[in-house]
């Protein structure tokens, strides 16, 4: 397999080896040297790479997964005697890996979607505490700044401002509240806080 055609052409010929469920795919265009795309019906997707033109018969097969960024992608190595044997060695070793990397990401990304319905309830009656306060989502954690400005009428002179900044972390188990302004504006909020912790 010289050329990207023929490479493409074994892809397709181990995609019907495999079964009429699999097929080919294309790849993103910034994937460099030959290499293909095989997914099938229950959402599974191998990358075929040619990792080294100077020994073509060498293949590495990776387990495509919808996030890579958390778990490690499984891949072997294969050489491309025959779409048969390829797609043999798909079956027998990486697709028993292809599931223990999907199963992981799975829980992975449940977790991740507990800790942000459990973040956004905390920063929804943080804000809602604070009308008027800016919520910004950041990864893993969300930011709460309220700002009031404060000056006598018809004074002169710098403007005062009251601030609470407040940050819910991943979880929702935890709020770091900064407050910064007129004593006579701070004291009474951190009161009203004390108050609360006691009561609860």
């Amino acid at each position: 397999m010289t050329t990207q055609a023929q490479f493409d052409a074994f892809a397709a010929e181990v995609a019907r080896e495999l079964g009429t469920h699999c097929r080919t795919a294309p790849l993103p265009a910034k994937m460099r040297g030959k290499a293909g795309l095989i997914v099938d019906d229950d959402g599974r997707a191998l990358r075929l790479v040619q990792p080294d033109r100077r020994r073509p018969e060498r293949l590495r097969v990776y387990a495509a997964l919808p996030d890579e960024s958390e778990v490690g992608v499984p891949s072997i190595g294969v050489t491309a005697s025959s779409a048969r044997h390829v797609a043999r060695e798909f079956v027998r070793r990486l697709y028993p890996l292809h599931a223990e990397a999907a199963q992981q990401a799975a829980e992975i990304t449940a977790r991740r979607r507990a800790e942000e319905r459990a973040r956004r309830a905390v920063a929804e009656a943080v804000a809602g505490a604070l009308p008027g306060a800016r919520v910004q989502e950041q990864h893993r954690r969300t930011l709460i700044v309220w700002q009031h400005s404060t000056r006598p009428q018809g004074e002169y002179g710098p403007v005062q401002v009251d601030s609470v900044c407040a940050v819910v972390r991943a979880s929702g188990e935890s709020v770091q509240v900064d407050v910064s302004g007129r004593p006579d504006s701070v004291v009474p909020m951190l009161a009203a806080f004390a108050r609360a912790h006691e009561r609860s």
